[in-house]
This record gives structure tokens, C-alpha cells and sequence, in this order.
């Protein structure tokens, strides 16, 4: 009997992988990073341990694809979907719009909210914030700043910098709401902050 060919090996290469990261990403939501067992995850994904160093160097570089595909949907679903039905108006109000629908994200309890915000920071640090910012808010504030910038809504200043020194400030803003004992509070308490941050960029 004739061995498969590529396009059947790569088609069942394909859909070992997206069992991983399916099975993955369910047991880090639901019980972290530390607490979930490599043995855990193949027996979930129903494959073997040798599947799984075939796709992934170890656990981590699995937790940073579930991550990077949380963080993608997550990103595509607040341009795609609640920005265009959330925001009418300038692109200072579009800015407070997108920062009100990324911190009401940081009170849900879904996997935007385990893996992306709690269990991110604490595998990569730094690192799984810049990422986030880096891969996609950065470009869309930069967008929207420099509109405002042309349209006179916001003194002329150097885009890029403002961009980073905003999402920074949203950064710090997302951690305080997932590390205080009463979220909802801290949500409301930043946001109030970040509200009156970008009414400061106002040049009225």
C-alpha cells in the first residue's frame, strides 16, 4: 500500500495541531498555566505526547499559540463587530469607545480574560502586553489619533509616541482592573481616569 501523499500527510499534520491548541486552550482557561499537565492536554486532544513536541517545542510554546489565536479572535471581534456598532462620532470618541470596549473586556470571565490577561503577563511577562499592543492596538490608535490630529480635534504632536504613551496607560489601566478584589470598582475608577486623559488631548 502506497504511503499517504503530502497533501493528506499535511491535511492530518493540520488538524493534529488545531487539536492541541483546541484542547490547550480549554484546560488553560479553565485552570491556568501551572496547573495544567502536558499529559493533560494530549489526553484531552487525543493524541500522544509525541504529537504534541512534534508541533510545539513544550508546553509554553503551546501556550503562546492558544494565546496568540485568543488574542487574535479577540482583536478581530472589537474592530469587526463592537467598534462599528459602538462608535459614531470623532475619532476622539472612537478612541474612548475602543478603550471602554478593551476594559469591559477585562471584567469578563471568558478566555480573552484568563489566558490573554491573568495568565499571559505571568508566563511571558512584558512581553504578552507588548505583543498585544505591538500586533494590534498600536496601528488602530495611531489611526485614529492621526485623524484627529488633521481634523484640528487634537494639537499636532508626534503620532507614534502619543500611540505608545496611550496604550500604556490602557496597559496599566487593564492590570489594576484584574488584580483588585472589586473589578467592577477598578473599571469604573480607570476609566474614569483614561476618559479624562483623552479629554486632555482635546485642542477645544
Amino acid at each position: 500500500m502506497s504511503a499517504d501523499p503530502p497533501s493528506r500527510r499535511a491535511e492530518h499534520a493540520a488538524d493534529t495541531r488545531a487539536a492541541l491548541v483546541d484542547a490547550a486552550r480549554g484546560l488553560f482557561a479553565e485552570r491556568g498555566f501551572a496547573a495544567t499537565g502536558t499529559e493533560d492536554i494530549v489526553a484531552a486532544a487525543r493524541v500522544t505526547r509525541g504529537a504534541l513536541y512534534h508541533h510545539f517545542r513544550d508546553k509554553t510554546a503551546l501556550f503562546r499559540a492558544v494565546l496568540e489565536q485568543v488574542r487574535n479572535e479577540y482583536a478581530e471581534a472589537l474592530i469587526n463587530d463592537q467598534l462599528p456598532r459602538a462608535v459614531e462620532g470623532s475619532p476622539l470618541d472612537q478612541i474612548r469607545a475602543g478603550f471602554a470596549a478593551f476594559l469591559d473586556a477585562c471584567l469578563t470571565s471568558g478566555d480573552f480574560h484568563r489566558i490573554v490577561l491573568v495568565e499571559g503577563p505571568i508566563v511571558f511577562g512584558q512581553d504578552s502586553w507588548d505583543a498585544l499592543a505591538e500586533g494590534h492596538g498600536l496601528a488602530l490608535l495611531g489611526d485614529w489619533l492621526r485623524r484627529a490630529a488633521d481634523t484640528g480635534e487634537i494639537a499636532a504632536v508626534p503620532v507614534e509616541p502619543l500611540a505608545r504613551v496611550l496604550v500604556a496607560a490602557l496597559t496599566e489601566a487593564s492590570l489594576i482592573i484584574v488584580r483588585s478584589p472589586e473589578p467592577a470598582a477598578a473599571r469604573a475608577e480607570v476609566g474614569v481616569v483614561l476618559d479624562r486623559l483623552i479629554q486632555g488631548l482635546s485642542s477645544s
